[in-house]
Parts: structure tokens; C-alpha cells; sequence
């Protein structure tokens, strides 16, 4: 049996409307449109890190919208790390690493929010250095394996 599309489980769910709302309130962006456009963007290239549950655990978290964004491209062999990612999604998106980072950090804020702490840390745990800071999150270094 396939499993069917739950309804969004977070404590903290959005329409799309909602959620493009947070994300221009957070860019501070001048149009809804503006929003939208962000969110496809960053979304999209999330996705293209996120492998495994916790991909499906955030899409079922995300407003269908936002979630058909995330999905729409295969997850790469080797995830990023959050600067590489920052600069990947503006050359994607022909825009400034300085633009790049201010809409992942728009739309990351969202998402956390809709996501829940437990969630977010996994998807942190998953991803490699630098995603804490764009979801606003402390970076927390990682321990590293005693020298032989």
C-alpha cells in the first residue's frame, strides 16, 4: 500500500499564504510575489540536500506548495556545506551570495518554525557545517576523532 499525503502534523502549521507572509515579513521583501519566489528558490535547493526521513518528515511539514518545491529535484550524491549551499543557490539564481544568503535565512526561518526543534535538529545532524546559522540556530562544532 502507498502511503498517502498525512495532513500536516506540526504544531505550528501555515497555509502557503501564511508561510509566504513569514517569509516577506522576515526578508522584508515589497511584494508577496517577491516572497514566493524565495521560497521556491531556497526550498528547491534544500531539497537537493535532504535525503532520507527527514526529506519526508519536512515535506510533511511544509504547505503543499512549499513542499512540491522542495521535491522537485532529486537530492545531490554529497550535500553541501551551508556556504557552498549559499553560493550554489546564487549562482542558480544568477544573484549575489550577500542576496542568496538573505533569502535562505528568510525562508530557513519559516521553515524552522514550521518544522519544530526536533525536526530541525535532525535535519542539522543530517546536513554538514554551516546549516545551523542559516536556520539561526548556534553553530555547535562538531566532535572531532582523537589522532592515532
Amino acid at each position: 500500500m502507498y502511503d498517502q499525503p498525512r495532513a500536516n502534523s506540526s504544531q505550528t502549521s501555515m497555509t502557503f499564504e501564511q508561510m509566504l507572509e513569514r517569509v516577506r515579513y522576515e526578508g522584508a521583501y515589497p511584494t508577496r510575489e517577491r516572497a514566493a519566489v524565495a521560497v521556491r528558490q531556497v526550498l528547491a535547493a534544500l531539497g537537493r540536500q535532504l535525503t532520507g526521513k527527514e526529506r519526508v518528515d519536512l515535506t510533511q511539514c511544509l504547505p503543499v506548495e512549499a513542499a512540491l518545491a522542495l521535491t522537485a529535484s532529486a537530492p545531490d550524491g554529497e550535500p553541501l556545506p551551508g556556504w557552498d549551499f549559499v553560493k550554489d543557490l546564487a549562482a542558480r539564481t544568477s544573484a549575489t551570495p550577500a542576496t542568496a544568503r538573505w533569502d535562505t535565512g528568510a525562508v530557513f526561518a519559516a521553515v524552522t518554525r514550521l518544522a519544530g526543534p526536533d525536526l530541525l535538529a535532525r535535519i542539522l545532524h543530517q546536513l554538514p557545517d554551516g546549516y545551523a546559522l542559516l536556520f539561526g540556530k548556534a553553530e555547535l562544532r562538531r566532535p572531532e576523532p582523537a589522532a592515532a
